[in-house]
């Protein structure tokens, strides 16, 4: 019979320690999650001090969105003094070849329509109903980059640094493509309202990112899709985002007409339906289906050398 450490040295990468571990890797990701929402409430609590009865809803959203760049702070303040996943301030630069303005910017389109696909099924079953309200352009455009700011900084803690780590750790990429949305989803199962539905989709969306990232090699795409999906939901169509709904939008839902079920939930809002799980899934198939057709390589930020 192979003994233990045979086995653990054929699914270990050389170099492996228990610091690498799974346990270790979510125990830092959370560590890193609390104090990012610790440096958040100041971030917010600032913001907020410009508001006066006229905006009070926008530097409310400003400062929701914003404070999310505690994770940003927290992520690079750790990279910097643990020396030993400093290699992943690789990932959020330009090495890797997705890393460019062009993955980025079709990232934007991508979010957008996957989730007004969700939307307009709803609408089109009339479970929901929704009206333009008004179109404030600064405002809109200043609430998509603080949207960007919050997406962006959930997705360099999961599909940044927790990734990672779990690529350092183990030398089947897939145990880190496979593995890192579980946390995406025990984040969002705190949140009130949260289903069996919203659990399935947001594994199958933290899924999609995480082959964007190892597929197209690219961290900037991931960031932009999930912003772009935020701020469609939310700030487009006035829906909630994983719960959370403001009254600042382009169109706004009609509360008095939502029906409550399969197609949408009152409570989270479209990622907690059976629509939003069938156009995740087809997603991830479709990358899927793309890496057999044509295989690539992404960078190894813990290798020396290129991918190439």
């Amino acid at each position: 019979m192979e003994n233990k450490d045979g086995f653990f040295s054929k699914i270990h990468r050389e170099g492996f320690t228990w610091k690498d571990s799974v346990f270790i890797s979510f125990l830092v990701f959370f560590l890193m999650f609390f104090l990012g929402s610790a440096i958040a409430f100041p971030i917010g609590k600032l913001l907020r001090l410009f508001a006066n009865e006229e905006n009070a809803e926008f530097f409310n959203i400003l400062g929701d969105n914003f404070g999310f760049l505690g994770y940003w702070i927290i992520a690079f303040i750790y990279l910097l003094i643990v020396k030993s996943d400093k290699p992943i301030f690789r990932a959020f630069g330009r090495e890797p070849k997705g890393n460019t303005v062009k993955m980025l910017l079709l990232g934007f389109p991508i979010g957008l329509v996957l989730n007004t696909l969700c939307v307009s099924v709803a609408i089109l079953l009339g479970v929901i109903r929704v009206s333009f309200d008004s179109f404030p352009l600064i405002k809109i455009l200043l609430v998509f980059v603080s949207v960007f700011a919050q997406s962006a900084g959930e997705e360099l803690l999961c599909r940044g640094v927790l990734y990672q780590r779990l690529r350092k750790a183990y030398k089947n990429p897939w145990v880190a493509i496979l593995v890192n949305p579980l946390v995406f989803v025990a984040v969002h199962m705190a949140i009130p309202g949260c289903t069996i539905y919203a659990i399935i989709s947001i594994y199958l969306v933290g899924l999609m990112f995480s082959l964007m990232v190892y597929y197209f090699d690219s961290l900037w795409m991931a960031m932009a899709v999930h912003a772009a999906w935020n701020f469609t939901q939310n700030f487009i169509f006035g829906l909630p985002n994983s719960g959370t709904i403001y009254n600042l939008s382009i169109f706004r839902l009609d509360q008095a007409t939502v029906k409550d079920g399969l197609f949408y939930s009152a409570a989270f809002g479209i990622e907690a339906s059976v629509t939003s799980i069938i156009v995740f899934a087809a997603a991830d198939a479709v990358i899927l289906y793309m890496m057999k057709r044509k295989p690539r390589t992404s960078l190894d930020v813990w290798n020396d050398q290129k991918a190439e």
